[in-house]
């Protein structure tokens, strides 16, 4: 688990927020570095990553290399007092390796091969592509394992983004030895896939290939086990670069996770634990409805990452990106906003993506902190003010976030229930994971995002959409944790299947069933479009089950659909707690209304009780105080009656105007502040504190 606080990156001795962008010099002249420096100081940047696309210029051919630029590169930022974040180099290969070695390239789904012209044009299980990437981080790693400017070191970026599934022959061979090593026999490979179905059984290691296109629906166990073994080639990679490093250099070790809505190939539960650190990339995405949820969900989800510590933003976007099919630029006041919400949500540190925004290249429309305008720009005004408030949010580093519900989450999950051959190609994982999410934040809760299996003790109440596979270990997790006094709230599609994505017998939600209270015979999937009543004024979609309470009271039922009269929403009483049970797609107010009720119950309240509901509070608690993050979301202005310091306005006062999107990081005076500061993912918590917020 991460061992490095980012507050103290820059100087241990002094806590603070690091702050600054991807800079890529390669891209410019000496003259313009100077100039890029002397405004990097103007702007309050103190931690810069380069070298993070590097390969090509540190090594134009093989075995050549060439640190000249870099060299001065690295001089300059240290004699102006500019830390560095140095990236291995290896995110993408240079053109002479694919061009001495095609059999590096990676190949898609269809077995068609991805060529150069992009990023990350490389098979991941590549032997030749490890070999050539290692000499490179050796190099980079002994030339600038002590150099003072470096304080933290970046290896390779975003892995996966582009190339995180390679079906290619040389990846074949590695999953056959990765299979051997996690099942060790071909029987046991066998009964976890399911081979009895359609003539699949295995007597050889050597049968076993990629799950490329089929004719026909392919086999669920090997789609799971390739996820899982893709993550782990990619982390293997990680491993490496960082191993390579540690020889050279005793300064932390991270990369840049990709916490998003439409990254879903590494499971960063099995990652987080070989980061010195934990730092996600995050932009807005406005493909989705609700992109403000999406950036709250992803950063708590980063939090829960680090184990509650806080972290860094290591990529945002001062304005719009390039990459979407509408690149939405940013109101005014947006980007203070934005960063804020990240920040409330555990961030000590936010940069960028990129420090000069660039005139050549795929990304030449891609917003940054010095935009082609130049310094007579929005941009730059509010990137300057926007350091500048991180230096008045002093205080707030190193302190951590607090939160007494808990949403269960994982990347393996989102695989298996996404599959094809479901009941209802409607239900997909991360809708069903959002929408809890945002039915629980429009009551104003700060959530920890945890994983399946996570201790759970901490929490007043915790909540499980659509958790298709559940191990038996985490089905008993579930159970004690109610009967011991915990609430729990559990969704439709969940319990189903084991932890091989075999299917449980005996009546849905298999491993859930005592739990809950409850046993389904039969599910009964709705057609697109098609919705239902309950008799608690509720609609509904997607889904329905011919439900059984066993024990369970029922709350709702439906009206009318394929099931009248039958449960849809249960509550049921679990030794000394509670578990509901949700049992169809509930329209977002409904969803809202009984989760609303399940935090009734729970005993867990906002915040600020009393503020405007237009309010979001979220608290950090510290050594240095008790520190209350207040967003606007409304749309006028409102006035919060609190005596406290406004770190973003500079102000103190004992009333607080917010305009509408607005924000405000108030320092409580001592006599409001608690003394005993209370932090998430502390299992010796009792009840009675973790649900006093």
């Amino acid at each position: 688990m991460t061992t490095t606080p980012v507050s103290a990156l820059i100087d241990p001795q002094h806590p603070r927020f690091t702050y600054g962008a991807d800079y890529n010099p390669e891209q410019w002249g000496p003259e313009v570095w100077r100039e890029d420096v002397r405004l990097m100081r103007e702007a309050g940047v103190n931690l810069v990553a380069i070298n993070i696309f590097g390969w090509a210029q540190l090594e134009p051919l093989p075995g050549q290399y060439d640190f000249s630029r870099l060299d001065a590169v690295l001089e300059l930022l240290h004699e102006n007092g500019i830390s560095v974040n140095l990236g291995t180099g290896t995110a993408s290969p240079p053109p002479w390796l694919a061009a001495e070695h095609p059999e590096t390239l990676p190949v898609m789904v269809d077995g068609t091969v991805r060529y150069p012209g992009g990023r990350q044009a490389f098979c991941p299980s590549s032997p030749v592509f490890r070999e050539r990437s290692l000499a490179l981080v050796e190099r980079v790693a002994e030339r600038y394992g002590s150099h003072p400017a470096v304080k933290l070191w970046h290896v390779s970026n975003e892995i996966g983004c582009h190339n995180a599934l390679c079906y290619c022959d040389v990846s074949a061979a590695a999953f056959r030895r990765w299979l051997e090593a996690r099942h060790g026999t071909l029987d046991a490979l066998n009964a976890a896939w399911g081979t009895a179905f359609w003539s699949q059984h295995y007597a050889s290691w050597e049968h076993i290939q990629t799950p490329r296109l089929t004719v026909s629906t392919g086999n669920p166990g090997q789609a799971v086990d390739f996820s899982r073994f893709s993550s782990d080639e990619l982390l293997g990679q990680y491993r490496a670069e960082a191993e390579v490093i540690r020889r050279h250099s005793s300064i932390p070790v991270t990369t840049n996770f990709m916490v998003a809505a439409h990254i879903r190939n590494q499971d960063y539960w099995q990652w987080a634990g070989d980061m010195d650190l934990i730092a996600n990339d995050h932009y807005l995405d406005h493909r989705l409805a609700d992109p403000l949820t999406e950036l709250a969900f992803a950063a708590d989800t980063t939090r829960g990452l680090a184990g509650g510590a806080p972290w860094l933003l290591m990529e945002q976007a001062t304005s719009a990106v390039n990459w979407q099919p509408h690149n939405i630029a940013k109101e005014p006041g947006q980007l203070l906003r934005d960063t804020m919400m990240h920040v409330a949500r555990g961030a000590d540190g936010v940069s960028f993506f990129q420090w000069r925004a660039s005139v050549q290249g795929s990304e030449r429309f891609h917003s940054a902190m010095l935009p082609h305008a130049g310094t007579e720009s929005k941009l730059w005004r509010e990137s300057v003010e926007l350091g500048a408030t991180l230096d008045r949010l002093q205080p707030v580093a190193g302190s951590r976030v607090v939160a007494s519900v808990a949403l269960v989450f994982g990347w393996e999950p989102w695989w298996i229930t996404d599959l094809d051959s479901h009941p209802s190609t409607e239900v997909r994982y991360l809708e069903q994971v959002h929408r809890a999410y945002a039915a629980l934040r429009s009551h104003g809760v700060t959530v920890d995002i945890v994983r399946p299996g996570a201790d759970l003790s901490a929490y007043a109440l915790v909540v499980v959409p659509a958790l298709h596979s559940v191990a038996d270990a985490v089905a008993d997790g579930f159970a004690r944790y109610t009967a011991a006094g915990g609430h729990l709230v559990v969704t439709f599609f969940s319990g189903i299947t084991d932890g091989d994505d075999r299917v449980r017998t005996g009546g849905y939600p298999g491993a859930l069933r005592d739990v809950l209270g409850i046993s389904t015979e039969e599910f009964f999937p709705l057609h697109a479009g098609e919705s239902v009543d309950l008799d608690d004024g509720s609609s509904a979609t997607i889904w329905t089950e011919l439900l059984h309470p066993r024990g369970a009271e029922v709350l709702a039922s439906y009206l009318d659909g394929p099931l009248p009269g039958v449960a849809a929403v249960t509550r049921h009483r679990h030794g000394d707690g509670t578990a509901w049970y949700l049992a169809t797609n509930l329209d977002a107010s409904s969803l809202a209304r009984h989760l609303g009720r399940a935090l009734g119950e729970a005993g867990v309240e906002r915040p600020l009780p009393d503020a405007h509901p237009d309010l979001e509070v979220i608290e950090r608690r510290g050594e240095t105080g008790r520190f209350l993050f207040v967003f606007n979301t409304g749309g006028a202005s409102l006035t919060l009656d609190l005596t406290g310091r406004d770190l973003v306005a500079g102000t103190a006062d004992t009333t607080h105007l917010i305009a509408p999107g607005g924000v405000a990081v108030l320092q409580l005076r001592p006599e409001l502040a608690d003394s005993a500061p209370s932090t998430s993912h502390d299992p010796s918590t009792s009840h009675e504190r973790r649900v006093a917020l």
